[in-house]
């Protein structure tokens, strides 16, 4: 999906849950084909389920496969669509296609609205506030409660299977709060990399950098030396024509710099692309935001190594090292600033989601991490979110929403949390009750454990997915 906010949306201390920052375009296209067995399916959404006045409808896409389903009383398992087309979070979430034959289950991925083909307004759905106003985690989960219902009365042996809810980052959010608010539909929750209490009050702004710090130390010995450098390299040099074109130059980049504020752009890129490292530090090679090697942290800082270096030559480093992220494969000429994920991602929904209710902040104090020091400014943000959106953010609403930390009463649900993903910060890690399953995986990227297994997977991983395994069965025996 293409963005066309004019400016960044709302400063560079913002990143979503994505890791997507506002205003980029995507980096490659995902392949279109798909490894699994599903048929797609659409199904009539009421637009607004909590009012009277608008009956306006739209289809919602959902994907399913059968292919192990037992039948009457066997499992459903349920993945919560979160931001991007619903097929890219079936591509990525092989743990659960890894455990259907085991559980006799049958497999739902379903769409997030607003996002892939679930468009309630089709082209017109990004056109004004008022058709956005249905973009919200409430109405998404009233879809999903509405869909299982319509599911287990129109499909045949459907009735009695347990729902178990699935998610990952923002899906994993919508997981763990669909179980909290709708406990009759579904019998627990599997919630990965969910960064429940990424909000106002609730966790540390700086622990997210923090986090990506500690990765980047451990790739190199110098590579968080030279990240630090680096911003004092390109302020120095964006204080003059001459400067911008050596920035231009040595990272290599399409579009010329010209102003300050262009140098600052590339600082925010540069910024995102490390938080996005982070997020995907896996054992192996992927491609879940773009084609990367095994452990890529470790390749980036390979380049990162000499923090004394020239000036010119702590730019080349961090060249060299941002062409592991937006060129492995070898096929980028140069590096388009704008460029930041894949097409599937929808970095506009999240803009507008993240200006209304899941407002994050962030913030760096430049001291305990290698970024440097910006505050969080709600003032500024919330004048960002009127003048793209039109909309006034509403930080406090979510705690009050999703009952902030008070999961005392909560049930069946799963946190995992990989503690190598600058998430973490805001997802659980504590024991909170026996209903509560918290699972720590200390060589865990963002949801690692909802990955294919693998045979390079970290041992603390595999442990996860034991015990995830064996809780699910749990939960979906006293079901029946």
């Amino acid at each position: 999906m293409e963005v066309f906010l004019s400016v960044l949306l709302i400063l560079s201390y913002l990143v979503p849950t994505s890791g997507v920052l506002f205003g980029s375009k995507p980096l490659y296209k995902m392949p279109h084909t798909s490894k699994y067995a599903y048929k797609t399916y659409y199904m009539e959404q009421q637009v607004d389920h909590f009012s009277f006045a608008n009956n306006d409808i739209y289809k919602q896409r959902y994907l399913v496969s059968t292919e192990h389903w037992g039948g009457f009383g066997m499992p459903i398992l349920f993945y919560c669509g979160n931001e991007g087309d619903i097929t890219l979070f079936s591509e990525n979430t092989g743990f659960m296609w890894d455990i259907a034959p085991e559980f006799d289950a049958m497999i739902v991925f379903a769409e997030h609205r607003y996002y892939g083909e679930s468009m309630p307004y089709g082209d017109d759905s990004y056109k004004n506030k008022s058709m956005l106003s249905y973009l919200t985690a409430e109405q998404a989960l009233a879809d999903f409660a509405t869909l299982i219902r319509y599911m287990k009365a129109t499909m045949k042996d459907a009735s009695g299977s347990p729902v178990v809810a699935f998610g990952g980052s923002y899906g994993g959010m919508l997981a763990a709060w669909f179980r909290m608010k709708y406990p009759n539909i579904v019998v627990g929750a599997m919630a990965a990399s969910a960064p429940i209490w990424q909000f106002t009050n609730l966790t540390s702004c700086s622990r997210p950098y923090e986090i990506i710090t500690n990765d980047f130390e451990k790739g190199g010995a110098n590579c968080t030396k030279v990240v630090k450098r680096s911003w004092k390299v390109i302020n120095s040099l964006a204080k003059s024509d001459a400067g911008l074109s050596e920035i231009t130059k040595q990272l290599r980049l399409c579009d010329k710099l010209k102003t300050q504020e262009d140098a600052n752009s590339v600082k925010d890129w540069i910024k995102g692309t490390w938080f996005n490292l982070a997020m995907v530090n896996y054992p192996y090679p992927a491609n879940f935001l773009a084609p990367l090697p095994a452990w890529p942290i470790n390749e980036v800082c390979k380049h990162m190594n000499n923090a004394e270096a020239s000036d010119d030559v702590i730019l080349m480093q961090v060249a060299s090292a941002l062409n592991v992220y937006f060129n492995f494969t070898g096929n980028q000429k140069c590096f388009n600033i704008s460029s930041n994920a894949v097409d599937t991602l929808g970095d506009l929904g999240w803009s507008y989601q993240s200006c209304t209710e899941m407002v994050m902040p962030f913030c760096s104090h430049g001291k305990n991490d290698m970024f440097e020091s910006f505050p969080w400014d709600i003032k500024a943000f919330t004048e960002g979110c009127q003048k793209t959106w039109g909309v006034t953010p509403r930080p406090k609403w979510i705690p009050v929403q999703f009952w902030a930390k008070d999961l005392e009463m909560a049930t069946n649900i799963i946190f995992s949390n990989g503690l190598l993903d600058p998430w973490s910060a805001g997802g659980v890690l504590d024991e909170i009750s026996d209903d509560i399953t918290t699972i720590l995986i200390p060589d865990g990227a963002h949801h690692l454990d909802l990955r294919t297994p693998n045979a390079k997977d970290p041992l603390s991983v595999r442990e996860a997915r034991v015990l995830e395994t064996v809780t699910i069965m749990k939960w979906i025996k006293s079901a029946v």
